[in-house]
């Protein structure tokens, strides 16, 4: 099997796995991921953050881009365009989204944010002990954290997400850490 097709099935299996969560325990885990990621932030006095807009059963981070909003930092989200690119949209308001391609949600209105950022969260469907993560199978994060090479990577993820090893390709990029906590569930 190619590796193409390993990816593609643990694709499927991890869309799978994800939709079975059960509600109660998504919005738990989904809390302590943003109460987490916020001390992150605040300890390291991160000011500008690119983060991933929700969209189905991923994890909800709409509670921390709403606090991070109203302490005043910039949050950047990304609009998909075609060629594995990114455009990263100034967020003000999760209430001015408009629908973009593949499900996605981006800041209405357009602007524009070409600057450094401190953290860069990332989400996707499964990843190993080495941080390799598995995307969506467009490249489109894995192209945008080559141009910040400076910024913290940090993958989010439920802990049945996690495999002995992603299959790789050469444009595959680890994250800097992955955000999972294992004990979770037994709250």
């Amino acid at each position: 099997m190619t590796v193409r097709e390993q990816k593609k099935n643990l694709r499927k299996l991890m869309l799978l796995e994800r939709a079975k969560l059960p509600e109660l325990e998504k919005e738990k885990y989904d809390q302590w991921i943003c109460g987490d990621l916020l001390n992150t932030i605040e300890e390291n006095q991160f000011k500008t953050i690119h983060c991933y807009l929700p969209m189905g059963t991923e994890i909800n981070i709409f509670p921390l881009i709403e606090e991070l909003l109203e302490k005043g930092l910039i949050v950047a989200t990304p609009k998909t365009l075609p060629k594995r690119t990114l455009k990263n949209l100034v967020l003000k308001s999760l209430a001015e989204l408009e629908k973009g391609v593949f499900g996605t949600v981006h800041p209405a209105g357009g602007k524009e944010f070409k600057g450094e950022y401190d953290l860069i969260i990332v989400p996707g469907l499964s990843f190993d002990s080495n941080n390799y993560r598995l995307g969506y199978g467009g490249g489109y994060y894995d192209t945008f954290m080559l141009n910040h090479p400076s910024a913290k990577k940090v993958g989010l993820f439920y802990p049945f997400q996690k495999v002995e090893k992603i299959p790789l390709e050469s444009h595959d990029f680890r994250l800097d850490e992955i955000l999972v906590g294992e004990d979770i569930f037994h709250i």
